[in-house]
């Protein structure tokens, strides 16, 4: 429960900044079509109008686009996210939002002040913390007092079974249908099985936030292998 360590999260970096041409379209498919429903879940209710916005680990700024649905594009929004190419590619669709800034870095190093974030936003992204609980510890402390952590990923089922199938999916299938959607560079998204054999069982990261945040609501799809996460400060 430890996250990917430096070495692992390096490889995991070099292999997203890889597949930047192909990104969406491969985890659309790979996600079997969930990915924006499953992120909308996640932010409805928690982001409103006025709020000050971290989209931690942002990448094309999926999360941080549909933030501004929510709210009708009256929130302010920081993409924050350690490869500068997917945020300067994150650019070309916010060229018009004048409610929103980039920054670059890593989770367990924010360089933002303290209790100053309404909502902390994580789509598919926490899993890739190289400290997870100092990632998480990071976000608690930017957070303001009733401020909201949504955590959108994959989730590991603690039922051994539905454990094996999920981890057969992302070992063997969805290399097969990442190769059909984008060809050979598909194949770069085996990093995500690596990220998933470090992740915590589902119990275990719900107790994990615990730790930090007095309430967690903690819902889970696809038979558990998909966590959908409010937790408040």
């Amino acid at each position: 429960m430890s996250g990917l360590g430096q070495r692992y999260w390096n490889e995991v970096m070099e292999a997203l900044r890889f597949v930047i041409p192909v990104y969406d379209k491969v985890n659309r498919t790979i996600s079997l079509g969930k990915d924006v429903k499953f992120r909308m879940k996640g932010i409805h209710g928690c982001v409103r109008p006025g709020n000050l916005l971290l989209d931690a680990g942002s990448g094309y700024g999926n999360m941080s686009r549909l933030a501004l649905d929510e709210t009708k594009g009256a929130a302010k929004i920081i993409m924050y996210d350690p490869i500068t190419e997917m945020l300067a590619n994150a650019k070309r669709f916010f060229v018009q939002t004048g409610e929103l800034s980039m920054s670059s870095g890593v989770f367990e190093h924010m360089p933002f002040r303290s209790d100053i974030f309404d909502a902390v936003l994580c789509g598919y992204s926490l899993r890739d913390a190289i400290q997870l609980r100092k990632a998480i510890s990071e976000m608690y402390r930017v957070l303001k007092f009733g401020g909201r952590l949504v955590i959108v990923d994959l989730g590991k089922p603690d039922n051994p079974l539905i454990e094996r199938c999920v981890s057969f999916y992302l070992k063997y299938l969805l290399n097969i249908l990442a190769f059909a959607v984008a060809g050979k560079i598909g194949l770069k998204f085996q990093a995500l099985y690596g990220t998933y054999r470090r992740w915590p069982k589902n119990s275990e990261l719900n107790n994990l936030l615990m730790e930090y945040f007095p309430r967690v609501d903690f819902h889970t799809r696809l038979l558990g292998g998909a966590v959908i996460v409010a937790a408040y400060k």
